[in-house]
């Protein structure tokens, strides 16, 4: 009786530690978080007009490097800066020569400030990356 005691004591304790060097170990294992990527415009100027070419850069803020290989899947093109939100234009995904970068292709069809809502997932992370540039459209 007294062995029985012992050994289910014995297996109690080695179990509390191996659940004990499982979290420890699985909180060690981190994740990026959404801020820690950054979407920023290759430039503001933008050509007023059908399909003016739009890139984007996705930026890993910890390394400050590009981000190659991101699902960028959807996108939203307004006029919120001048206060004409409800003014949309569809925007196309055309293909870029540089890793990270993110081309597309809109119509302008003013002058102006334009608003460019990215979201895209990257590869291993779990969050979304969302991003909001401001595009200026000249004639």
């Amino acid at each position: 009786m007294r062995s029985d005691i012992m050994n289910k004591t014995t297996f109690s304790a080695g179990a509390m530690l191996l659940a004990g060097v499982l979290i420890v170990g699985s909180a060690t294992a981190s994740f990026a978080a959404s801020q820690d990527y950054e979407f920023q415009p290759v430039s503001t100027d933008v050509k007023h007009g059908q399909g003016s070419p739009v890139s984007v850069r996705l930026v890993d803020k910890r390394t400050h490097k590009p981000v190659p290989d991101a699902v960028i899947f959807t996108t939203r093109m307004d006029m919120a800066p001048a206060g004409m939100e409800m003014m949309t234009t569809p925007v196309e995904a055309t293909a870029s020569t540089e890793s990270g970068i993110y081309a597309f292709k809109a119509d302008f069809t003013m002058a102006g400030g334009w608003r460019f809502k990215l979201a895209a997932k990257v590869q291993g992370e779990p969050d979304t990356i969302e991003g909001e540039l401001v595009l200026k459209a000249a004639p």
